[in-house]
């Protein structure tokens, strides 16, 4: 196979990577093999990989080639290589959700989502980064080096999937798992021009993660997070949830899955369109500031909806801002004196924005003003999503920005918070509705923009079937970032070599 041969192979969509595998006209191990090789060249530069573990993956691909070579059935991920976010558990892989407190720690068992993919066929590349526990939408962690937009290396993928998002933009695997509470799946998706969905919360089950009381950091989130896929197609979105998705009694919020068949919906999308679904577009929610150059983007973008035969209304939705209840929300649903026990502890190395966040004198009162307010937010949603297929806007407030910031200080002329360039993601997260990032365009520096369509309660279908049709009006997977492209092989082997630790069972709980 030629180095050009090797680099198309790396871009190859995960649904003809298994189905090359599948029909043995591709070996897992020459798959692998060139998507390790292409991670040796380009990982130093972007850094999405902060446990990779080359030896494991070639020695799963080629007991995956051995079992194929005797006659076993192919899954439906067969020799689908990818990375998973470190905030989700890997037996014998060390995870440490992008904290000092858990540099070393290395779990005894997967995440249910780990379990379904390696049953699948699929080969994990390593852990990719993430901010610490998940509390940020950049990209960066006081564990390991910030990782960097395929796009632009020197801006931010986004996060907290940051690493999944930039290692699938790069050619480092056609997919990566990540989860999204507040927009971790969506912004990196918008950053990195990749589909990013969020499914109905419950749909994608989630254990250990959330649920495991001892250990703090790890165990917040619950009634807010969801496990999916950064992926470079709809269809490799659909391949994945086909496999994530359905419910296990460890997790108590999952929910039956049988009336979506996920990867048909794609399909019907892709050959029939979405002609008769209304949509309600808001390039604001009436309350956020939006870069001037990503409602443009956006506004164009949304004339797609249109030429599809939706009709297409701009509305503001009517409810408040809910920056504040969630913040409060997740909060109520963190292990307060277990996080305050590790500040005490590691406190100096963490996060400056984490450890403010959890030495706050939270009250009781804002915590339940917070439960209510969601409620409110969730009963407007409702009303809105009743005379409403769908609702679009962008996924960010602006487009992607330095490396190391956790957001900009102004949006359009208004001094913010650095967290209000991902208000347009909060509502969805507190209803639990399903939500997909996908590529908007470019603004006139060439950055990337994402669009979000959220859809009606559990209405995912809906949701990839529009995403599928979109896909096909405005495509975008044939585009490739240069990034890393000219490094060094050598100098990434080293580099591969220095960060690939807890390949074994064996590992130091935090």
């Amino acid at each position: 196979m030629t180095p050009a041969e090797r680099d198309a192979l790396c871009f190859l969509p995960a649904t003809e990577v298994a189905a090359a595998v599948a029909a043995r006209r591709l070996s897992p191990v020459e798959v692998v093999d060139a998507v390790l090789e292409r991670i040796e060249a380009v990982d130093p530069e972007l850094g999405a990989f902060c446990t990779p573990v080359p030896d494991r993956a070639r020695a799963e691909a080629a007991d995956l080639a051995d079992r194929l070579a005797r006659g076993e059935a192919a899954g439906p991920l067969a020799g689908v290589p990818l990375g998973v976010k470190d905030l989700i558990a890997t037996a014998g892989i060390r995870t440490t959700s992008g904290s000092p407190a858990y540099r070393d720690h290395v779990p005894d068992q997967d995440d249910i989502v780990v379990e379904r993919v390696r049953g699948a066929g699929g080969v994990v590349l390593g852990k990719t980064n993430t901010t610490e526990f998940g509390y940020s939408p950049a990209g960066h962690n006081p564990l390991f080096p910030p990782t960097r937009n395929p796009w632009a290396p020197s801006l931010t993928p986004g996060g907290s999937s940051a690493g999944s998002a930039a290692a699938v933009a790069a050619g480092l695997g056609p997919v990566a798992l990540g989860s999204d509470g507040g927009c971790s799946l969506r912004v990196p998706a918008s950053f990195c021009e990749l589909v990013g969905m969020k499914p109905s919360m419950g749909r994608v089950p989630v254990w250990p993660g959330c649920r495991d009381e001892r250990f703090p950091g790890m165990s917040g989130w619950e009634s807010v997070e969801h496990l999916g896929a950064l992926t470079r197609t709809v269809a490799d979105t659909a391949l994945l949830l086909s496999v994530l998705a359905g419910p296990d009694p460890r997790d108590r919020h999952s929910v039956p899955c049988g009336d979506v068949d996920w990867r048909a919906a794609a399909r019907a999308g892709a050959a029939e369109g979405c002609a008769g679904l209304r949509v309600a577009y808001s390039p604001d929610l009436g309350y956020l500031p939006v870069d001037p150059e990503v409602r443009r983007v956006v506004g164009e973008a949304v004339g797609a909806f249109t030429d599809l035969g939706c009709v297409v209304e701009e509305v503001v939705p009517g409810w408040a801002d809910p920056a504040e209840a969630f913040q409060a929300v997740i909060t109520a649903e963190t292990d307060l004196s277990g996080m305050r026990a590790l500040v005490d502890r590691y406190g100096a190395e963490m996060s400056p924005h984490l450890v403010a966040w959890m030495t706050r004198a939270w009250t009781a009162r804002e915590l339940t003003d917070a439960n209510i307010a969601r409620k409110a937010l969730a009963n407007r949603m409702a009303g809105l999503m009743s005379r409403y297929d769908l609702l679009v806007t962008p996924t960010a407030a602006v487009a992607p920005f330095p490396v190391g910031v956790q957001g900009p200080e102004r949006i359009d002329g208004r001094a913010v918070a650095d967290t209000a360039w991902i208000g347009f993601n909060y509502p969805a997260s507190l209803t639990g509705q399903p939500a997909v990032s996908l590529p908007a365009g470019r603004t006139r520096d060439g950055l990337p923009v994402g669009l979000q369509v959220v859809g009606r309660h559990l209405a995912d279908g809906t949701v990839l079937r529009v995403a599928a049709a979109y896909e096909v009006a405005r495509p975008w997977a044939h585009r490739r970032p240069r990034a890393g492209d000219a490094a060094q092989g050598t100098a990434g082997r080293r580099a591969v070599g220095r960060r690939a630790v807890g390949r074994g069972a064996a590992g130091r709980r935090a």
